[in-house]
């Protein structure tokens, strides 16, 4: 062989192991997948997903199924560059920074603890508009769930207790306490009454300018809302995180304590955040979602109104997509879609 040639064979082979050096190197991005999709009314294992007592429950028909996302990648675990090209070619996979699903100075754990309570305030909220749709009482308390640390409130106030009064005012929710708080001068003393280790006692707290900048008055709690139900709910997922099966745990819940089926037989699919009074919110990873539902079998599909756009701009062929504002209007979209009349809302198309 001449030098020439061989020459030419090193260059060949060094620029062959460069790019294969390239190709698995990690990048700081996230593949996002189709992940798994599960039927609320079905059962995970032997158990029923959802399992209610309490109250009568009847049979249901057909499908209501919660969609997840799957990611590949993150610290620690990062995807390499051939896997990111392969990514960006597949059109039901989403490749996105790293920062997207885990930002700056959170650890991967604290992003999975977060979405574990995502996961579980999703259920209760979902209990809460479901019972809020049948017209059962709910009684709501709220608790001081951590107190800020150099603002009035820390060593004042503490986690768990249960305000029940500010300035002799009933507080029923957190937006009494904000507002009751907020609706005074920064400096200002308010009167807390709370529940603590079973006693009622006052805790006066001086308020401040809010570090936000907003200017208004705060002392500094994160607060959250408890609720006691007429029935017990218990809703088991597994190893799923995040608040966007909110309003498929609402429906689930629903169908199983009317006698009317609320599917008609039909596999419906959907996703959505839930407030406990019913309002539905928009969601990430909507184009996964939809995939996932539509190779589960689903042929329609409950889009919150927010994700529209995204839907409509890569909905796979065979699905329907519905827009819901409220659990009340996805109720009402149900009934029409299984008596054949009434209006059913679709997502625009462009």
């Amino acid at each position: 062989m001449s030098r020439r040639a061989a020459t030419l064979v090193v260059a060949s082979l060094f620029i062959l192991l460069l790019g294969l050096a390239t190709a698995l190197m990690p990048v700081p991005y996230v593949a996002l997948r189709p992940g798994p999709t599960t039927d609320t009314l079905g059962k995970l294992g032997k158990a029923p997903l959802i399992q209610i007592t309490g109250a009568k429950t009847y049979p249901t028909e057909g499908h209501l199924n919660f969609v997840t996302v799957a990611y590949q990648g993150g610290p620690g675990n990062r995807i390499d560059l051939l896997t990111a090209l392969r990514g960006w070619l597949d059109p039901d996979v989403s490749v996105v920074p790293e920062e997207t699903i885990f930002p700056k100075n959170v650890s991967t754990k604290k992003v999975e603890q977060e979405n574990t309570q995502e996961m579980t305030n999703s259920q209760e909220s979902a209990t809460a508009a479901a019972m809020h749709e049948l017209h059962l009482p709910t009684t709501t308390s709220v608790l001081v769930d951590s107190v800020q640390k150099g603002l009035p409130a820390d060593g004042r106030l503490r986690p768990g207790d249960q305000i029940t009064a500010i300035d002799g005012t009933k507080i029923k929710d957190i937006t009494g306490v904000t507002a009751t708080v907020g609706a005074g001068k920064p400096g200002q003393t308010v009167k807390f009454t709370v529940k603590r280790d079973g006693k009622e006692t006052e805790v006066p707290v001086t308020t401040v300018v809010s570090p936000e900048k907003t200017g208004k008055a705060v002392v500094g709690v994160i607060l959250r809302e408890k609720y006691q139900f007429p029935v017990t709910v218990k809703i088991s997922v597994g190893d799923v995180g995040g608040p966007s099966a909110g309003l498929m745990f609402s429906l689930g819940i629903y169908d199983k304590l009317t006698p009317q089926d609320i599917t008609g037989g039909k596999f419906i699919a959907g996703t959505g955040t839930i407030t406990p009074e019913g309002q539905v919110g928009p969601i990430g990873g909507i184009q996964q979602k939809m995939v996932a539902a539509r190779n589960a079998g689903a042929t329609i599909f409950l889009t919150p109104t927010q994700n529209c756009s995204d839907a409509v701009a890569s909905k796979p062929k065979g699905l329907r997509l519905v827009r819901v504002d409220t659990m009340d209007g996805a109720l009402q979209a149900l009934t029409s879609l299984r008596t054949g009349q009434g209006a059913i809302p679709a997502c625009p198309a462009k």
